[in-house]
């Protein structure tokens, strides 16, 4: 008994314990073990649009009723709020193309929901909300309403809130509002140099 005691604690004594303890993220980055921002490898593009694609079919859903896309709905919300817009400002605050845009238009032109008009000169077409416009805009409201109480749910008010503000930047990356590139300063070069010969002509 006591050899066998002595044994084990002998055991006891010099036996090494290991116990995995996995380090932090923040650790391991103060070890320069892994890059501070390590992008994620799932397409930020195909991700946006099939979630895109499963929230349009559930505002389409719920404004089945009254006879609207979710789509014709945000275009009747923005001529009632900016008023008779020209054509290529509608498409620009909707970042779609004309033809994307007219294929929107005509339903509502059809239903006579819109109208288009001429413009401050003949050159011009101005698409304007009409009274039976107004009206189905009116009974879609609710509808819109509805889908969008759903997704806050399914969200919780803080994230729908991140989640509108992240989209707002997203759309900032439209080519349309880039800045415009600034000539390079060899071809400032230039154009001052023919200003400038052209004055002392």
């Amino acid at each position: 008994m006591t050899c066998r005691h002595s044994l084990v604690t002998s055991l006891f004594v010099h036996t090494r314990v290991y116990v995995h303890m996995p380090l932090s993220r923040s650790a391991i980055q103060s070890r320069g073990a892994m890059p501070a921002a390590v992008p994620s490898t799932a397409c930020a593009c195909g991700r946006l649009r099939r979630a895109t694609r499963a929230l349009t079919q559930l505002y389409d859903d719920a404004m089945a009723p009254v006879g609207l896309r979710v789509t014709q709905f945000s275009l009747l919300r923005t001529l009632a709020r900016d008023g008779p817009l020209r054509i290529s400002e509608l498409a620009e605050r909707q970042l779609l193309d004309r033809t994307a845009l007219s294929r929107n238009l005509d339903p509502l032109v059809d239903h006579g929901y819109i109208e288009v008009i001429r413009g401050d000169d003949a050159r011009t077409r101005e698409v304007a909300l009409t009274r039976k416009g107004k009206a189905a805009l009116k009974r879609a409201e609710p509808c819109w309403m509805h889908a969008q109480e759903i997704v806050a749910k399914r969200l919780g008010p803080e994230k729908l809130d991140a989640l509108i503000a992240t989209l707002g930047e997203l759309e900032s990356l439209h080519p349309s509002n880039r800045p415009s590139p600034r000539p390079s300063s060899r071809f400032a070069r230039r154009g001052g140099a023919s200003r400038s010969n052209t004055k002392h002509k």
